[in-house]
């Protein structure tokens, strides 16, 4: 048959198995019910449910939505989930059913959440993309990326809801740690390597997946911060800002596409024909999947209230471009129905259809509908995965203060360590949003980094010590030890080892409540230490029923009812961006005790704390790190890891200074009568162990025409004493235009590595793609005049070249 020859292009093969289907087929297409309620697993015995194999036999399904998520919102635990080799053998179950029982044998689409790593039992966890926009290393995002693809694809994953690419205006929204920050182009570039990683050369291969770009458009710009609200946005901004990283991606050739639950001037996303026709098939060219967000199409009939009823709202969506329904139950319900009674043209329906067949064409899943369960369990957690998810967290931690170059430390003097915060020693608290059940063994908390850092260079030390002791060298001081009470190492390797293992530790609060009952415990401890590193911030752990922390002892009591710490994810939004609880008067009380204090960050979202940036002596921002965040913060901590983080995110002295993203209009006003308009740290912003010094921008022609282009050169050279990283950002201002613009506007960065003296010439291109905006007609437009050309390591530290652009 044609739709089985794979000789045959696509579109054949969808146009003739199209003309095989009856309208309840071609419906089932457009379905995607939640996967992990087709099965149930009894100690890895793998059963189908007889409603999943009716549905299959009544016409089919298109897609399943999770088959291998894991978290408290499926009820997938670590104890009745699937391991990396049993999701495979599940995923191969549930085609060859829907393929031998179906009238036409077509395979499901296996849709999964990978923002950060595949959302399953056994998968690799990355840091969650708040943190990988602020590595700036698009080069190691694309290869995470690819690792993701690969380890989902081994599983039978064949389509990934991610990336997100939404710009965030408001940081009190629970979503941004979701997000890569406020810069509309630094997105454009993480979402061009994401396709790319993703969905590699092709996506029939056994190690790529297909990328669902969300969420179309604005939803991150809603009112208040408040997940989902109302978007008020002009057409100007909405193509020049939060359309521009899907245009970016849509151009690199991403396969599926998500639009936002959020309205704009008071059409829903979900069936704004101007965005979903106009703007992306007809102006972009798209020609592949529209999926919904999980319970969109209920949405219009109950919440944004423009269709009476679920017939009306399916309608109203397929209509207007949607293809394919996450959950599936208005559709399901209703579209064979609307056809029979006139409501719904097949050409509409038809012309979905093609759409979902025609992904799973390109997938290959005709013809290789099973994975390798052997393959699975091998790529799956990999070691080299687990290494990569390393150095994106010690890449993406930003060092925001280190006075007086506390940081790095020095094991050797250094001397008593205390651990102390609710997110010290919390491994979900350190994972983010989107994470499924992790073994305590497979995350690396802070206190597990440090402790490991301090054993590992204890055992050195006692090598070193035994070597000595086998060449008869006797002298006492020739190697002092680096812990505790300086005994030399001549007194052996076992006094050493009792002394690196006492990092002290106490939580002293949790990150919501007013409990202070850990105080005593947290001053006791840290009064016994000479350095303090403080491990505050926030949560986006769901309930994994991991129990409450003791707070005299650090202990983990398990409890029928845990208190969730959760103060940020999905539809946790703020009002502030302080510190939750009474995690602000731990600190302040532990300052008290006059020792190096170092804070460190683990959260979502921006903190606003400005006792803490005033008294603190070193303060690292770590967002949601990952599995390996322990490790890489610890590899930072001591210097085994230059921080090179800067931020893509804005952090305001207070939240009355929302919305304060740094390319917001020149008009935008001065000041407030209690505070001015700047940021307390600004986008680009991070510090090194070294410094770096820049040249004068070298312009390779002074003037250029209109449709012309030059190149701009800056000499950066490392001036200090360690090897380091420097993030070169290159801004554009249009001096005088037509409309009002932004003072600067990011259009290039760099990220080079340099020892200490060295020096690189970064070259930057600028054209017409740097030089433009949306002018009065909608339409991109280079206008003559001047241009300044900055260049430095923030927005607000660079060096500026100018630039005449005459009239072609």
């Amino acid at each position: 048959m044609t739709y089985k020859d794979q000789s045959k292009s696509v579109e054949e093969r969808v146009q003739h198995l199209l003309s095989l289907m009856t309208t309840e087929e071609k419906v089932g297409q457009l379905t995607q019910p939640f996967g992990w309620q087709t099965y149930t697993n009894d100690q890895g015995n793998i059963t189908l449910n007889d409603s999943f194999k009716q549905q299959v036999e009544n016409g089919g399904i298109g897609s399943l939505y999770g088959a291998l998520r894991a978290d408290p919102w499926t009820g997938v635990t670590l104890e009745n989930g699937l391991s990396a080799r049993e999701g495979a053998e599940a995923v191969n179950l549930i085609q060859r059913y829907a393929i031998e029982h179906s009238r036409l044998g077509i395979p499901i689409l296996i849709g999964e959440e990978c923002s950060h790593g595949h959302m399953a039992i056994d998968g690799t966890v990355y840091p969650v993309p708040l943190l990988l926009g602020s590595t700036w290393n698009v080069d190691l995002y694309r290869e995470m990326c690819q690792a993701v693809a690969r380890e989902t694809r081994a599983q039978g994953g064949a389509v990934t809801y991610s990336p997100v690419l939404d710009v965030v205006r408001d940081p009190r929204w629970g979503r941004t740690e979701e997000c890569f920050g406020e810069d509309p182009f630094l997105i454009g570039e993480l979402a061009v390597a994401s396709v790319e990683g993703l969905q590699g050369e092709s996506l029939d291969r056994g190690d790529t997946v297909a990328a669902t770009l969300k969420h179309f458009v604005g939803y991150g710009s809603s009112e208040g911060g408040r997940n989902a609200g109302p978007v008020h946005m002009g057409w100007r901004e909405l193509l020049e800002v939060d359309l521009y990283p899907f245009r970016k991606a849509v151009e690199a050739g991403a396969a599926s596409i998500m639009p936002a639950y959020n309205e704009i001037d008071g059409t829903p996303c979900t069936v704004n024909t101007e965005l979903l026709e106009d703007v992306l098939r007809k102006d972009w060219g798209f020609d592949g999947l529209v999926i919904t967000d999980c319970g969109a199409i209920n949405m219009l009939a109950s919440g944004h209230d423009v269709a009476a009823d679920g017939m009306e709202a399916s309608v109203q969506a397929i209509e207007a471009g949607i293809d394919m329904e996450m959950s599936g139950e208005m559709f399901g319900q209703y579209l064979v129905q609307a056809v029979a009674e006139g409501k719904l043209d097949m050409q509409v329906l038809d012309q979905a259809t093609s759409r979902v067949l025609a992904l799973k064409f390109r997938l290959g899943l005709f013809e290789q509908p099973y994975v390798d369960a052997d393959r699975a369990a091998e790529v799956i957690g990999s070691k080299a995965h687990v290494q990569l998810a390393r150095q994106l967290a010690a890449e993406g931690v930003v060092l925001l203060k280190n006075e007086a170059d506390t940081l790095p430390l020095s094991i050797a003097d250094v001397g008593q360590i205390a651990v102390i915060g609710p997110n010290a020693d919390q491994a979900y608290n350190q994972l983010g949003d989107y994470t499924s059940p992790q073994p305590k063994s497979k995350v690396a908390t802070v206190l597990d980094g440090i402790r490991s850092k301090l054993a590992n260079h204890v055992d050195g030390q006692a090598n070193e010590v035994a070597d000595r002791h086998g060449h008869g060298m006797q002298d006492e001081d020739s190697h002092p030890a680096r812990y505790g009470d300086h005994h030399s190492a001549m007194n052996g390797a076992s006094d050493i080892e009792r002394d690196a293992s006492e990092v002290l530790y106490a939580p002293g609060c949790r990150i919501k409540g007013d409990s202070k009952e850990g105080f005593e415990r947290a001053i006791e401890v840290a009064s016994q230490a000479d350095t303090v590193i403080m491990v505050v911030g926030g949560s986006s752990a769901r309930d994994f029923g991991e129990g409450t922390i003791d707070l005299k002892t650090g202990a983990s009591n398990v409890s029928d009812n845990s208190w969730n710490d959760m103060e940020c994810g999905e539809g946790i939004d703020r009002m502030t961006l302080g510190l939750a609880g009474v995690q602000l008067e731990l600190i302040q009380e532990i300052h008290k005790l006059g020792k190096k204090l170092v804070v460190v960050y683990i959260n979502g979202r921006p903190i606003t704390e400005p006792w803490v940036d005033e008294h603190a002596d070193a303060i690292l921002e770590a967002w949601y790190p990952g599995q390996e965040g322990g490790h890489a913060i610890a590899d930072i901590l001591f210097g085994d890891v230059n921080p090179s983080g800067k931020l893509t995110i804005s952090i305001p002295k207070h939240v009355g200074q929302l919305p304060i993203y740094y390319n917001g209009k020149r008009s935008r006003g001065k000041r407030y009568l209690e505070e001015d308009l700047e940021p307390r740290y600004a986008f680009g912003y991070g510090l090194s162990y070294t410094t770096f010094e820049y040249s004068e921008p070298q312009l390779s022609a002074a003037s250029m025409t209109t449709d012309d282009s030059v190149t701009v050169l800056v000499n950066v050279t490392n001036t200090g004493r360690y090897a380091g990283a420097e993030v070169v950002q290159m801004y554009i201002s249009d001096v005088v235009s037509s409309l009002t613009r932004p003072a600067k506007e990011l259009k290039g960065f760099a990220k080079v590595n340099l020892k200490p003296g060295e020096t690189q010439t970064v070259e930057f291109h600028i054209g017409a793609e740097q030089l433009q905006y949306i002018g009065r007609d909608l339409k991109p437009v280079v206008e003559p005049g001047q241009f300044h050309i900055h260049i430095g390591s923030s927005v607000n530290d660079t060096q500026i070249a100018e630039l005449i652009v005459r009239e072609a």
